[in-house]
């Protein structure tokens, strides 16, 4: 039979399995993508929250921190949800009524309340930390500075937070917790090898806190942190009397004790207050605090006449009088015979620095323009300035030009800084949504928030994470595909003719 069949030897699968492999294979594919991008979907932020009140010498404030309950131990993730000036002075001011001391933070802890959800009450640290004011009345009188912290102590308790205690908090701990607030705001910590310094000024202290390059020669400004595996070594220093409020009444007593033995009616003439400005003050009001000398009650009339001069060549040589630079027992000081390596780096100044130099129009201004223009202000008649401002309150309104000479020394006679330097100071109230100020280094520092050594992070980031996926389930698929191809070719011919 002259019949020719061709018979080809057939791949050991069969095609139907071979796509039923493809098509198992493509479905797999799909089911990883899916369960990859569920998986690492965002899921709805569960939050956590901390309360710190800031019991200054001029007033209380309550600050609420919040953060993503996951993320605890990540850096920048706490950020202030909410904050709440307490009406009133500080704490310090009921030292004579100290039942009313608690009482005074009753509206601002009520609105903590709303603000934090109910079924987090219970596990939200609430921290009072007392600064200057009441580190002067302990000085002054102990027993009265107990009855005030024991009172907010019981008020507090009554709320439905997990209490954690209240306490007076010294200097270097809040020239630290500053520190560690900007920074960590700033992200430094984590992104940056480098840090800013802190200078903080309050009404009865000022701060300065600063990454030292230099030997530190006191061990009482020395302080070291470390933090997501890095050692920070501050020279830090609080100088208790020099807030902006008491130094106003160091620079008033420098003033007034000359004039104690020569008459029974003090006349003030003040170059740091406005030409214009008169006003009858309590002598009491200037020697109430243990900063200034006392003065015998024999000696001391009832009232005294503050008037203003406006000259801010001579408010500023008064001034630099509260400053004693005359001796120093270090290689460097800053003043009062106190150790300061020179300041190097960035820095960033706030609370009263920052009020007051805007206030002034004075933050972004180089230290010879900021003199200028002090010296323009200060002589402003006070009718005119009440005019210009009638929202400030008259007391605040007068002491601007104090209070922003008071800076232009402290920061150039004082810490001593130049006009090159002073360029590296930025004045700010708030570093994203968060302001600065000791509460927030406070309660990370309580809460062990900051890690000693870098916590793990995940090799890629989320979106990374996704399309490695993807890419790699597309080169299975398209693997597949050709694996299917050549499953499929044919291995070889075989003809065998039959003739």
């Amino acid at each position: 039979m002259d019949e020719q069949q061709e018979m080809k030897v057939k791949n050991p699968w069969h095609r139907a399995q071979i796509v039923c492999i493809a098509v198992v294979i493509a479905v797999a594919i799909i089911i990883m993508v899916a369960i990859a991008v569920v998986q690492n979907k965002p899921l709805h932020q569960k939050y956590k929250y901390g309360i710190v009140l800031d019991a200054g010498s001029s007033h209380t404030s309550v600050y609420i921190y919040e953060w993503p309950a996951e993320k605890e131990n990540n850096t920048g993730m706490v950020h202030q949800k909410h904050s709440c000036n307490v009406k009133g002075r500080g704490i310090s001011s009921y030292s004579e009524t100290p039942q009313k001391a608690g009482q005074s933070l009753k509206d601002c802890m009520d609105e903590a309340k709303k603000i934090i959800p109910t079924h987090r009450h219970r596990e939200t640290p609430v921290y009072l930390g007392a600064t200057a004011g009441m580190r002067l009345l302990k000085m002054e009188n102990n027993a009265a500075s107990n009855k005030v912290l024991a009172s907010v102590e019981k008020f507090l308790q009554t709320y439905p937070f997990s209490y954690q205690g209240s306490r007076i908090i010294t200097g270097q701990e809040e020239g630290a917790f500053g520190w560690i607030t900007v920074n960590y705001l700033s992200d430094n910590f984590r992104k940056t090898s480098w840090t800013v310094g802190a200078l903080d000024l309050g009404g009865a202290s000022t701060q300065i806190t600063f990454v030292a390059g230099h030997e530190l020669e006191s061990t009482d400004n020395s302080i070291d942190f470390r933090l997501y595996g890095n050692d920070y070594h501050l020279y830090t220093h609080s100088f208790l009397c020099y807030g902006k409020d008491q130094a106003l009444k160091l620079s008033l007593e420098k003033q007034i004790q000359p004039k104690l033995d020569m008459t029974d009616n003090i006349i003030l003439e003040d170059p740091c207050f406005h030409p214009g400005y008169n006003a009858t003050k309590s002598f009491q009001n200037v020697f109430d605090t243990p900063c200034v000398k006392k003065v015998d009650s024999s000696q001391r009339p009832q009232n005294l006449t503050h008037i203003g001069l406006g000259n801010w060549n001579k408010c500023h040589e008064t001034i630099k009088k509260v400053f004693n630079t005359t001796y120093c027992h270090y290689s460097g000081c800053s003043f009062n015979d106190i150790f300061q390596p020179p300041v190097e780096g960035r820095f960033v100044a706030f609370s009263a620095y920052f009020f007051v130099m805007d206030f002034l129009n004075l933050t972004t201004a180089s230290l010879d323009d900021a003199k200028n223009k002090l010296k323009i202000y200060c002589t402003k008649p006070w009718n005119t300035l009440k005019q210009q401002h009638p929202e400030v309150k008259e007391k605040y309104l007068a002491e601007y030009c104090f209070s922003g000479t008071y800076i232009v020394a402290l920061l150039e006679e004082g810490y001593g800084f130049t006009s090159d330097t002073w360029k590296n100071i930025e004045f700010i109230k708030k570093i994203g949504n968060s302001e600065a100020g000791w509460t927030l280094g406070y309660m990370l520092n309580l809460t062990n928030m900051i890690p000693a050594e870098a916590p793990d992070t995940p090799l890629l980031p989320y979106g990374g994470y996704v399309m490695l996926m993807f890419v790699l389930s597309l080169l299975i698929f398209v693997f597949s595909i050709l694996g299917y191809i050549f499953f499929r070719r044919p291995s070889g011919p075989a003809h065998k003719e039959i003739i």
